[in-house]
C-alpha cells in the first residue's frame, strides 16, 4: 500500500536555447487539437458545414486565452490591470483562470453563432455551446493534468495513501498533499465521456442547453468542494470565508441549473428541410 507518491517530474520536455517545450503547453494544445477532431465528427453527423470548424477553432482559441488571462488578473491581481493593462495580453503568460476562460468562451460562441444562425446552418448559440461543452470538458482534463506536470495548484496537507509530495514546488515541498489537479482532471474526463455518450444518444434532438447546463453543474459544483482540498492561490483568500474559486463557482452552478431546467421546458425545433424546387438537369 502506497504511503505517498514522490512527484518530481520535470515540467519541461526539452529546450533549444531559450525556447522550451513544456508538458503544460503541449497538453493545452492537445485539448484544442483533439477537440477540433471531435467537433468535426459532430458537424458531419449533424450535417453541418465542416468548413465552419476552422473559424470555430479560431474563436475558441482567442476567447479562451483572452478570457483566462483577463479573468486571472481581474479575480486575483486586479491591481495589475490598473497598473499595466497590456500585461494581460503580453508574455510571459503566468496566469490563467478557468472561470475567466469560461466567460471568454461563452462570449466567443455568441459572436460565432451570430454569423452561423441562419436557416441553412442552424447553428444557434445553445446548439454550439452544448457541443463545445464536450470538448471543453476534455480540454479541462488536459489542462489540469498539465497543472500536475507543473507541480502547481497543489492540495492541502493530508495523510491519505495516495498523497503526492511535490518536490519541484519549493513552497510546498516535503509535505504529502492532495493531488487536487488529478482530482479535477479525472472529474473532467468522466464528464467528457458522459457528455459524448449523451450527445451520441440524441444528436440533433439534444435538448438545447442541457449539456452546457450539466457541464456547469458538474465542473463548478465539484470545484466548490475541491477548493477545500487546495491551497489558496493568493494570500488575501486566507482572510475570506470562501475563496475566489468557490465564490465564482456558486453563480456558475446556478447558471447551469437555469440552462438545464430551461432545456427540458423548451421543445427542440429541428431545421426544416429545404423545400425549394430543384433545378432539373436536361
Amino acid at each position: 500500500m502506497l504511503q505517498y507518491v514522490i512527484w518530481d517530474v520535470n515540467p519541461e520536455i526539452f529546450h533549444i536555447g531559450s525556447f522550451s517545450v513544456r508538458w503544460y503547453g503541449l497538453l493545452f494544445a492537445l485539448g484544442f487539437l483533439i477537440g477540433m477532431q471531435i467537433m468535426t465528427h459532430i458537424f458531419k453527423k449533424e450535417n453541418k458545414p465542416v468548413a465552419d470548424t476552422d473559424s470555430l477553432l479560431i474563436y475558441m482559441v482567442v476567447s479562451t486565452i483572452l478570457g483566462a488571462r483577463f479573468g486571472h488578473f481581474l479575480f486575483y491581481e486586479p491591481e495589475v490591470i490598473l497598473r499595466n493593462p497590456l500585461e494581460v495580453i503580453l508574455p510571459p503568460y503566468r496566469g490563467l483562470a478557468s472561470h475567466g476562460a469560461i466567460v471568454g468562451i461563452l462570449l466567443g460562441l455568441w459572436l460565432y453563432s451570430r454569423r452561423k444562425e441562419s436557416r441553412l446552418t442552424n447553428q444557434t448559440y445553445l446548439w454550439v455551446a452544448d457541443r463545445i461543452a464536450i470538448t471543453v470538458a476534455l480540454a479541462g482534463a488536459c489542462i489540469r493534468f498539465g497543472n500536475l506536470m507543473n507541480s502547481e495548484i497543489v492540495g492541502r496537507p493530508t495523510d491519505v495513501s495516495w498523497a503526492f509530495i511535490f518536490l519541484n514546488n519549493s513552497e510546498y515541498a516535503k509535505i504529502p498533499r492532495h493531488p487536487a489537479q488529478l482530482y479535477e482532471s479525472i472529474s473532467c474526463l468522466v464528464l467528457f465521456f458522459f457528455l459524448f455518450w449523451f450527445w451520441n444518444q440524441h444528436k440533433e434532438r439534444t435538448p438545447r442547453g442541457s449539456m452546457v447546463g450539466i457541464f456547469f453543474i458538474w465542473v463548478f459544483g465539484l470545484r466548490f468542494f475541491y477548493e477545500y482540498l487546495k491551497e489558496n492561490q493568493v494570500p488575501f483568500e486566507d482572510r475570506l470565508p470562501l475563496n475566489v474559486g468557490q465564490m465564482l463557482s456558486i453563480p456558475a452552478v446556478l447558471l447551469g441549473l437555469y440552462f438545464l431546467v430551461r432545456s427540458y421546458r423548451t421543445p427542440v425545433v429541428l431545421a426544416e428541410p429545404d423545400t425549394m424546387p430543384k433545378k432539373i438537369k436536361s
